[in-house]
């Protein structure tokens, strides 16, 4: 797994220069939305670890268990992905100034986006920071730093729950996560230019659909359905 993972973050590397060249000149910039997507869904990714973690110590669910496991060892090791590429580009991994998700719109709607080294790939430009937000995201609830992420006290419930009641509320609560996930992974599908990083936005796509559905079944099962 970690030669798996060494391997794609090398494949990020070499993507962004031409034959045996260096990828100084090519790497993403500050705000473009390769380095953005990777900040936010690091973020993203952490949360949906946490929780997995929680309520495998508040459920004997063996499928809730085994799901919350799965979702926690992906989720980890793409984080480590999407940070090792920011440490290869020489990029922070957090930025004070650049609001969540602003990444989404850098390139919409023009025709400087993330396909070359120019536009919204270098610092400055279409890639700067700005008022702007993830134009098919829908907004963060009051108290979640993005879209789909759970609050403090929602964590805290989950925390304080236990047997079908913290079962029902994770898989509520993830399904939130994945749906907001989704869409951002679909924004980096699109935008981002650094080609192993969109075959990994497209890969969190179609395992997080596919977990949907599997989690939409596991609430029916517990005489729950998704929230919203």
């Amino acid at each position: 797994m970690l030669f798996a993972v060494g391997a794609t973050v090398a494949a990020a590397s070499d993507s962004g220069g031409s034959g045996s060249s260096g990828t100084s000149s090519r790497a993403p910039g500050r705000y473009s939305p390769d380095a953005g997507f990777a900040r936010d869904m690091a973020v993203h990714h952490q949360q949906a670890v946490e929780m997995s973690f929680i309520v495998r110590d508040r459920t004997k669910d063996e499928p809730v268990r085994s799901l919350a496991y799965d979702i926690a060892n992906t989720q980890a090791n793409q984080r480590g992905m999407l940070l090792g590429w920011l440490d290869l580009w020489g990029l922070p991994k957090v930025i004070a100034d650049e609001p969540p998700m602003s990444w989404m719109a850098t390139s919409a709607g023009g025709a400087g986006g993330a396909g070359g080294a120019g536009g919204a790939t270098s610092d400055g430009g279409a890639g700067e920071p700005g008022s702007h937000h993830g134009h098919d995201m829908g907004a963060a609830k009051p108290g979640a730093l993005m879209t789909g992420m759970a609050t403090k006290e929602e964590l805290a419930a989950l925390g304080a729950a236990e047997g079908r009641d913290a079962e029902v509320l994770y898989l509520q609560l993830m399904t939130d996560h994945h749906k907001g996930g989704v869409a951002m992974a679909r924004g980096c599908a699109r935008q981002c230019a650094t080609p192993a990083e969109r075959a990994l936005a497209q890969g969190m796509v179609e395992a997080q659909q596919s977990e949907l559905t599997l989690m939409a079944d596991m609430l029916k099962q517990r005489g729950a359905a998704p929230r919203g």
